[in-house]
């Protein structure tokens, strides 16, 4: 073996053992998938999910992010979800603080509006019923999430005409919100 094959020899082997050392460190430092796991005590097994309090002007969003929310916990976790909080091991109750959405993309020709920047602002709290513990909560739980808008339409795009004309946008609002929020309460983020 010449003494160039030696060192690539050398220097391949030493690539392939910093790769498996770099595998086995983070194979055991906690690293996951995001809404896999679970922060909450090993004595919750039910979560009450009472419906939303809207304090925005949006019609019927708090049954669409509540309905979203029960969903996600139960297609996500192995939790069972009630509506009454005395029938839950813990209670997440929230309260829709704002909602905004703002024109981001236009199309260059008519003027348009064709994407939406939407930001819903939510204070959020999980609590363990049985000893009134508080296991998960923010003032400040932050959505937000770009969607594209139809072009079609006459009207000029404002927050209200955006959500109450396409049921289809608000549905994609309301799955994305609830796998951020469970994600969040469940992982404690």
């Amino acid at each position: 073996m010449a003494s160039g094959e030696r060192k690539i020899a050398t220097s391949s082997l030493g690539l392939a053992l910093a790769g498996i050392s770099l595998c086995l460190a983070f194979s055991g430092c906690g690293y996951h998938v995001a809404g896999k796991s679970s922060a909450l005590p090993k004595e919750v097994h039910v979560i009450a999910v009472p419906t939303l309090e809207n304090k925005t002007t949006s019609y019927r969003l708090e049954q669409r992010l509540t309905a979203a929310t029960v969903h996600e916990f139960l297609a996500e976790t192995s939790y069972r979800v009630v509506s009454r909080p005395e029938d839950g091991d813990a209670v997440l109750k929230g309260t829709i603080v704002s909602l905004e959405a703002v024109p981001l993309l236009f199309d260059t020709t008519t003027g348009r509006a064709t994407t939406m920047l939407v930001t819903v602002k939510c204070e959020v709290t999980l609590t363990e019923r049985a000893n009134e513990k508080v296991l998960y909560h923010t003032d400040n739980f932050m959505f937000r999430n770009q969607y594209e808008i139809s072009t079609n339409v006459n009207d000029p795009v404002s927050v209200r005409n955006f959500f109450e004309e396409q049921d289809p946008a608000l549905d994609r609002l309301a799955k994305d919100f609830a796998v951020r929020l469970v994600a969040a309460v469940t992982e404690n983020y």
